[in-house]
């Protein structure tokens, strides 16, 4: 069936003219004459049916479906144009898309990268953040770091390390102490993660007490938000230290107390079943497990 699609040409012109709001500026951009970009905006508002910019002796003015549809066609073009560049650098190339949440790769897995290109420089590892499942068939990933449970259908799931945070504040907030008992850090502001909401009420309830406020507070998306709001003085987080490790080297931020809330969730990387076989993949899925094996081995 012939999809109902106008010319990549009519497009481009449209996009250029949208955002100069001058058919001139676009010819000039394009390398084309503005009689060729007037005819192929022309020829794209009859094959829409609708007009998109309103013309007068001072120039043109988009419509509110012009407005509309540009931004939107300004969207896909930048998605076609990333998806032609990263098909252009694959080429004879070795390349794995990965998704990763987003504080355990800049906090964990960059600083171990290098040692796997050093291993392994035919590969590129691609990092994109995402911090909930997807379907891979709707993704171009090859495979995902995520924390979870491993019930994710279609993937060959590998155990990486658990998270075992513990609760950690700026050293302001203890005012001298050196610790903090459970019942004081029940009065302070509790900093929450949205992804995990029952985080607070976890640790508290594994030491048997009941708090009121425990799902109470800012709520921040990423571990790394968490930090920047402890180190603030806005409240005490519970944060994984290895994601934190230079900060608690520095003192930036402290550990409040050291009961570590324990989860039957870990971080997974998870390979779509189709791309088990892929030796890069294969490569890298065995260096990962081995660095994480080692990081937790360490005392």
């Amino acid at each position: 069936m012939r999809r109902k699609i106008p010319s990549t040409a009519a497009l481009v012109c449209f996009e250029a003219a949208a955002r100069n709001e001058s058919f001139t500026k676009a010819a000039q951009e394009l390398a084309l004459t503005q009689g060729a970009v007037c005819r192929q905006i022309g020829g794209l508002e009859a094959f829409l049916n609708v007009e998109l910019f309103r013309r007068s002796r001072r120039g043109v003015k988009l419509t509110e479906a012009g407005l509309s549809y540009s931004r939107q066609v300004a969207a896909q073009l930048d998605a076609v144009e990333r998806d032609t560049l990263s098909v252009m650098r694959q080429q004879g190339a070795n390349v794995i898309e990965l998704a990763v949440v987003p504080t355990f790769g800049t906090q964990w897995l960059l600083p171990r990268l290098k040692n796997f290109q050093q291993h392994h420089p035919d590969v590129t590892v691609n990092l994109t953040n995402r911090t909930r499942p997807f379907l891979f068939a709707d993704t171009t990933f090859d495979a995902a770091i995520y924390f979870g449970d491993a019930d994710w259908s279609g993937t060959q799931s590998h155990r990486l390390m658990g998270e075992n945070p513990v609760p950690v504040c700026s050293p302001t907030l203890l005012g001298g102490q050196g610790t903090l008992e459970a019942q004081r850090i029940a009065l302070l502001p509790l900093l929450q993660q949205s992804t995990r909401p029952y985080a607070w009420r976890q640790w508290f309830g594994s030491m048997g007490m009941n708090v009121d406020r425990d799902m109470t507070g800012p709520r921040y998306e990423l571990f790394s938000m968490l930090a920047q709001a402890a180190m603030h003085e806005m409240g005490i987080a519970l944060i994984p230290p290895f994601l934190i490790q230079r900060e608690l080297q520095e003192g930036r931020l402290v550990v409040a107390n050291r009961y570590a809330l324990t989860s039957d969730k870990a971080y997974y990387l998870m390979i779509p079943e189709r791309k088990v076989e892929s030796a890069s993949l294969r490569a890298f899925r065995d260096w990962l497990i081995s660095q994480a094996q080692a990081y937790t081995a360490k005392p």
